[in-house]
């Protein structure tokens, strides 16, 4: 009988995986991919630090590996996603080559090549082979995946974020490459299923934001607002190109017409905005449930089930769905669905509406700090405010 799998049996596949590819790192390699289990607030700091942009997300990248190493790292990437997760994800990063071509294969953020899909990180937090608990984080343009394993079950595996760039991309036959189609495509369903009286309440305001309104804060929360694209990166870089990173910013906000009300009816709430989950019908709450499943559709066999039980039942009733923008595909668009221990976000606004992002979060669990303070005061209670 085949056994189903677990978030023991996850954290045991993580584990083989991450031991493998550190078996397999010379010791310089090691220095930069291997971190001790962060000891302190400073050293944590750092393992709860994420990116979307193509900064420095921390670690050891894809360029500074053998391809022996390299495909060892992407079975650990492999062991943190679902198929489809992972086929979406390694999508993603080949799309570097396409964003390269559209942009003329030129240098950029100050490195030989800007779109790079040899710049993606990896580094682990701690020993997978000991009995503490550890971590893994996998981070590029346009992906990032964080992972905790604690007591051998693996416990967290938000945030996640996919998104893409171009969004849409021509294939031969007169087919289209939309890897991310699906998270688009089942929103704007559930926005057109809406009556007329449900849909005023759902659309926060015509206008689209510039970027999902979360970013990449560590903990996402009431009165957050867009954060501008200069400050999405690991430190800052020089004058000429930050004025230029500053220019793209004010540019999008003011080609989308983005008003202070706009701002205000899109920032983050205590009472998340539009329309609920209990005042749907039937049939709109299986398009909700469907839209949900394109995030925590991400994680692998084993846990996506714990995952998806958070929102059986009345459960979906206190999930909230939010729209803001034009409602028609290639109109700039932004949506979220939020609900207790949920924020996911959706933006198609860049690049003539051909820049998607889209990240799945739980703001009270994310990186597993929730259940590392639970941790720390069971076993640590010396270490534990």
């Amino acid at each position: 009988m085949t056994e189903h799998p677990t978030p023991r049996t996850v954290a045991s596949a993580m584990a083989e995986a991450a031991v493998a590819w550190i078996d397999g790192l010379d010791d310089e390699q090691r220095a930069i991919g291997v971190w001790d289990w962060p000891g302190s607030k400073a050293a944590d700091a750092e393992r709860v630090r994420w990116y979307y942009t193509p900064t420095d997300h921390g670690g050891l990248t894809v360029h500074q590996q053998r391809p022996h190493q390299q495909r060892a790292a992407m079975r650990l990437l492999a062991s943190g996603l679902s198929e489809p997760g992972y086929v979406s994800a390694a999508t993603i990063m080949g799309l570097e080559n396409v964003l390269d071509r559209t942009e003329g294969f030129t240098a950029g953020f100050a490195r030989d090549r800007g779109r790079d899909p040899g710049m993606y990180y990896l580094r682990v937090f701690g020993d997978p082979a000991g009995d503490g608990p550890w971590s893994w984080r996998f981070g590029g343009h346009h992906v990032s995946v964080n992972h905790l394993v604690v007591g051998g079950e693996a416990v967290a595996g938000s945030p996640c974020f996919l998104g893409a760039d171009p969004m849409v991309s021509p294939l031969l036959g007169g087919r289209e490459l939309r890897p991310l189609g699906g998270v688009e495509d089942t929103a704007r369903e559930l926005l057109h299923a809406l009556d007329a009286d449900q849909r005023p309440r759902a659309v926060l305001t015509p206008t689209a934001p510039a970027d999902i309104i979360g970013a990449n804060r560590v903990r996402p929360g009431p009165g957050d607002r867009l954060v501008p694209l200069p400050d999405l990166w690991r430190g800052h870089f020089e004058q000429g190109l930050e004025d230029r990173l500053w220019s793209m910013h004010d540019g999008l906000e003011a080609q989308l017409g983005v008003t202070e009300a706009d701002r205000a009816a899109t920032e983050l709430t205590a009472a998340p905005r539009g329309i609920a989950g209990a005042d749907l019908d039937a049939g709109q709450q299986e398009i909700l449930r469907r839209l949900l499943d394109t995030y925590v559709g991400r994680m692998p066999p084993g846990l996506v089930e714990r995952e998806r039980a958070r929102f059986d039942g009345s459960a979906l009733d206190a999930v909230h769905f939010a729209w803001a923008g034009g409602a028609e595909r290639g109109e700039p668009h932004y949506y979220r669905l939020q609900g207790p221990h949920l924020l996911a976000e959706w933006d198609n606004v860049q690049r003539g509406v051909n820049h998607a992002h889209s990240v799945w979060r739980d703001p009270e669990r994310d990186f597993g700090l929730d259940v590392l303070g639970e941790h720390l005061a069971l076993h640590h209670p010396e270490h534990h405010p």
